[in-house]
């Protein structure tokens, strides 16, 4: 039988150095804020990583390390089984992690001048990648309806044809909004690509957190030729809670594709793994199923209960539907403050560190993002501290 995790467990993270709780009133300029911003769970880590972490501690040893056969092997039977997607070992290159994948490629497979696809509202790093290789960004902003947003293909074909674009940058799940695309949106985004040749490079480091009822599809599994025409960016980072570890894997199916990315790995010296990411991801990867399900459960009822107690108690406030990722996107358009106000309401008068919406472009004004991969308790407390700020605007 499966051991039962407590995902209710309360742990004390302030004085060990965590950004989200030792530098939440820093960074928002608040004091004693519930910090419920950057993506990075508050829940220990499944019992096999810890076990696997202080084994090979009492090793004693931390030298040079590189990639085994069987850490290779474990993300290829996690991809197999939990994706439904056959990859080869020899697919698995490494990153520290995938931001500093997406601006190793931004940078080594497009030249001054390319565009660089984007679809805002979007996670603020896609935006960054491309300002900071000084290359150029086109949008196609997302649509959003009914709370639930959708791709604007129509727009997309026309921004894909602009020559210049060399490289689309796709969120797959999609964060900030949650959504879980479709076998459909990502076929037709896999054609008008083709067509323009363009360089799909997927983002899905939440592509093992879905939810029930809905299914992460990887790009390159759509078809042979979008196999051959994208890069996909993976991690156990937001998964399993190991993003310090500093590990990722980019599984780059074409051969030219990843013998260039290679080049970039090398040319900034980045090949060697974390020793402790390795061993801990191998872990994961290999006994973290049971210990992923039942917190994907959890992160449900909160996210549940989030959008039953806008509902019932702030009806002026609303959560897009959450397919995927535990993020939650809270469209606060009702509460009639600009964006730089809103802001300031969340951290002053609520007490919460959200991350504001319209760092994830100009379509994320009036919008919060609420990280629900915590004990029920701080979504409740939330909860409580929003709704009497709220009622304060009332008054």
């Amino acid at each position: 039988m499966a051991k039962r995790y407590d995902f209710d467990e309360q742990i004390n993270r302030r004085g060990s150095a965590s950004i989200k709780w030792d530098g939440a009133d820093r960074i928002f300029g608040g004091k004693d804020l519930l910090p419920m911003w950057v993506a990075d769970m508050d829940f220990r880590v499944p019992d096999e990583v810890t076990s696997a972490l202080k084994s090979r501690v009492e090793h004693g040893l931390y030298g040079y390390t590189e990639r085994t056969d069987s850490y290779l092997e474990s993300v290829r039977e996690w991809m197999k089984g939990r994706h439904e997607w056959q990859i080869e070992k020899r697919w698995i290159c490494h990153s520290p992690g995938v931001v500093t994948a997406l601006n190793l490629i931004v940078d080594g497979f497009t030249k001054p001048g390319d565009k660089i696809l984007v679809q805002p509202p979007v996670y603020p790093p896609f935006i960054k990648a491309a300002i900071n290789q000084g290359r150029g960004l086109i949008e196609n902003p997302l649509v959003c309806e009914r709370g639930r947003y959708h791709m604007n293909f129509t727009d997309l074909e026309r921004k894909m044809s602009d020559p210049s674009v060399r490289l689309m940058l796709l969120c797959s799940p999609h964060n900030p909004v949650g959504r879980v695309w479709s076998r459909d949106e990502l076929l037709r985004v896999a054609e008008l690509a083709a067509a323009s040749h363009v360089l799909v490079v997927s983002d899905e480091i939440h592509s093992d957190l879905i939810f029930k009822g809905f299914h992460h599809i990887p790009f390159a599994s759509l078809s042979e030729e979008a196999q051959q025409h994208a890069i996909i960016c993976t991690a156990p980072s937001k998964t399993f809670n190991l993003a310090s570890l500093q590990v990722s894997n980019i599984i780059i199916p074409n051969d030219q594709l990843r013998k260039k990315y290679m080049n970039q790995i090398r040319r900034f010296n980045l090949s060697e793994p974390n020793t402790a990411g390795m061993i801990a991801a191998e872990a994961a990867y290999r006994s973290g199923s049971s210990w992923l399900d039942q917190c994907l459960d959890y992160i449900k009822r909160n996210a549940d209960y989030v959008s039953t107690f806008f509902r019932d108690h702030l009806p002026m406030l609303s959560m897009s539907p959450l397919e995927g990722t535990y993020l939650g996107w809270i469209d606060c358009h009702r509460l009639r403050l600009g964006k730089r106000e809103l802001q300031n309401f969340m951290v002053q008068k609520a007490g919460l560190a959200l991350n504001p919406g319209y760092t994830f472009g100009e379509e994320g004004a009036g919008f919060v993002r609420i990280n629900l991969a915590c004990p029920h308790a701080y979504v409740e407390k939330a909860m409580k501290q929003l709704k009497r700020a709220v009622d304060t605007l009332k008054r």
